[in-house]
This record gives structure tokens, C-alpha cells and sequence, in this order.
């Protein structure tokens, strides 16, 4: 707990004085007043996280993690539990939706084990950082210790940490884990205190069966559970997976070190949900990439109070959402840095009226 509350303390924030400054570069752009719209709002975060007034994203980073989630047992999910080592491999392999978007982006993908029930074959590609093999069956008690969780959100701090080292700009954060869509949903309904129903959607394909199944089994892991909405780390250990605590410590150890934090879908979304409960100042650090076609990612972004970028139905996760947010990121950076000012370009300015 000592590493996480010294992440904690070093979050501050943006520079609002730079992001006025910036908002005055942009206004003598040659341009109407605000015609690009979001990506001048983006552009003006960009700088005030950063603390640059040029901006470059070069070195982009999208975490992707990995876990498995013990609730599967309840037949909650479309797909069997299996999938999520194998779809780890496809990642290593470069055939999943990431690998070509975040190809598109110029992005790296940083593939991580960090809760999947298998033991996998050790790759280069690939970073372990094995909480557990998958969690406990939530719906039966905890999904894991207060100790497991505190460890997952570390965890993801120095996932963070180890890659910042290198170089980073700007990160996306990725997920895969069979069920956790179901855990998030718990964390969703926990934290915000909405209905279950209003914020569980069908995952990878339930049919309405198999919705119901899955409402049903939120509703008691709930119950017999009783997470506690104003300590996020219970909420984590008792309805969450290692995948979401991973991804909540790689969102505060961005924000520690002003880093944009591009979220992605429903998962991610829960992830940003947990680290914004534990500092509300990291929400100034989040992009919102999207909207997921899954309920309950808008009440999500709703509660946290970011807008998203797009809205495209996208429901794949992987980090595939905070590859496209990631792109328009850039080309807001370049709309400041590289395009003229009325002077520079000796165009007329506005007439005053």
C-alpha cells in the first residue's frame, strides 16, 4: 500500500495557466473561432497535462492486460474461459483488432499476463505478472484478498514505471479477460450506485437468457459481497478482476507523471472508474477515447464527467478504442504546433463587431 500512496500524493494538476495560453494560440490560428472543435479542446489538455506548449507525441504506448475472472463458472459469457489465453497469443502474434489499429497509430503494445488461468509460454513479447491464476468466483465471496488487489493496482504502477523508463508521450489502456464484463458492471454498479439492469449489456453475444443469467449473477455478488462504494479497493477485491486493478495503477502512475491516459471501452472504463475514486484528480489526465456499445460505459464517463471522442459502436476492447482516440490526440498536437497564425501567414484577421 506504501508504493500506491506515494503515486497518489505526486498527482496534481494540469497547468491551467498554459492551457488559458494555449486556448489564445489556438483562437490566432488561421481558422474561425473554435471550428475544430474537440480537437482543439484535446490539444489544450494535451498541453495543460504535459506541461509543453509544443506538444509531440511520439513515443505512444497501449497497455494491454490480461487476466481471467473465476465467475465464468456461472456461465456468464458467450465464449469459454480458454479464449483468453488464447487470444494472448494472437496478440503476440500480431493478428488481433490492437495489433493492426495500434499499427495504424505507431503505437506499442505492451501485452501483459497478469491474472490469466493458464501458464503461458514465455515470450519476449510478452510481460507475466501473475497476481493469481484468474480470480475467485465472485458470486460465491471475494474475487480476491485486499491484499491481491492492492498488489494488481501496483502492479500496473510499475508496469507503468518499467515503460516510462523507455519513453513515453502518451499511453491507451487494453484489456482481455473472458466474465469481465460482469465484473466491471459490479464495479459500475457499486461505485455509482446504479441499478444493475441499467448497466449490464451482453458482453461478447449473450442472448436474453443468458443476459439475465448475468444480471442475476451481479446481483449476488452484490449481496453477499456488500463492497464498500467509498473505499475503491474493497469494491476491486470484492467484485473486480487483476486486469482492471493492473489498469487503475497504470492510470495513476500516468497522471503521476503527466502523462494524457487514453481510456478504451466498458472495461477500461471501470479501471478509470476505480482511479478516479482512489484520486479525482487523474479524471484531468483522462481522454475518453469513445463510447462502448455496453450500458453501462456511459454512465461510467458520465459519473467520472468525460466526453468521448467518438461513438462507433466499438465493444471489442484490446485497447482498439484508445487506438483511434490516440490517432486524433496526435493530429490535435499537430493542429497546434504546425499550423500558422493569422500573423504568420499574413491572412486577414476577423472583423471586429
Amino acid at each position: 500500500m506504501k508504493k500506491l500512496s506515494e503515486i497518489v500524493k505526486k498527482i496534481t494538476e494540469p497547468n491551467y495557466k498554459l492551457m488559458e495560453a494555449t486556448q489564445l494560440r489556438l483562437n490566432n490560428l488561421t481558422k474561425p473561432l473554435g471550428s475544430l472543435g474537440r480537437l482543439e479542446e484535446l490539444a489544450k489538455q494535451i498541453a495543460g497535462i504535459t506541461g509543453n506548449e509544443n506538444p509531440v507525441l511520439k513515443n505512444k504506448v497501449i497497455f494491454t492486460l490480461a487476466a481471467d475472472h473465476g465467475v465464468t463458472e456461472e456461465g456468464i459469457s458467450a465464449y469459454p474461459k480458454e479464449v483468453t489465453a488464447q487470444m494472448v497469443y494472437n496478440f503476440l502474434d500480431g493478428g488481433s483488432g490492437i495489433n493492426v489499429l495500434a499499427n495504424h497509430a505507431k503505437a506499442k503494445v505492451v501485452v501483459v499476463d497478469i491474472g490469466v488461468a493458464s501458464k503461458l509460454k514465455p515470450s519476449r513479447k510478452l510481460i507475466i505478472k501473475k497476481i493469481g491464476y484468474g480470480t475467485k468466483n465472485m458470486s460465491k465471496g471475494p474475487a480476491m484478498t485486499r491484499d491481491e488487489a492492492i498488489r494488481a493496482v501496483e502492479t500496473g504502477v510499475e508496469i507503468f514505471e518499467s515503460e516510462f523508463r523507455k519513453g513515453i508521450d502518451i499511453i491507451g489502456t487494453g484489456e482481455m479477460g473472458i466474465g469481465n464484463t460482469t465484473a466491471a458492471s459490479a464495479i459500475t454498479a457499486s461505485i455509482t450506485q446504479k441499478p444493475v439492469e441499467e448497466i449490464t449489456g451482453r458482453g461478447a453475444g449473450l442472448n436474453d437468457e443468458g443476459l439475465n443469467n448475468k444480471i442475476r449473477v451481479i446481483k449476488k455478488s452484490l449481496a453477499i459481497n456488500n463492497p464498500d462504494p467509498s473505499d475503491p479497493i474493497d469494491v476491486l477485491s470484492k467484485v473486480g478482476g487483476f486486469e482492471i486493478g493492473g489498469l487503475a495503477g497504470i492510470i495513476l502512475a500516468a497522471a503521476s507523471k503527466k502523462v494524457p491516459i487514453v481510456i478504451d471501452g466498458f472495461i477500461s472504463g471501470s479501471a478509470a472508474l476505480i482511479a478516479y475514486a482512489i484520486e479525482p484528480k487523474t479524471k484531468d489526465y483522462m481522454i475518453a477515447s469513445h463510447c462502448s456499445v455496453e450500458k453501462g460505459h456511459k454512465i461510467i464517463l458520465e459519473y467520472i464527467g468525460l466526453k468521448p471522442l467518438l461513438d462507433l459502436n466499438l465493444r471489442l476492447g484490446e485497447g482498439t478504442g484508445a487506438a483511434l482516440g490516440i490517432n486524433l490526440a496526435e493530429a490535435a498536437t499537430r493542429i497546434l504546433t504546425q499550423m500558422a497564425t493569422f500573423k504568420s501567414a499574413k491572412v486577414s484577421e476577423r472583423i471586429k463587431k
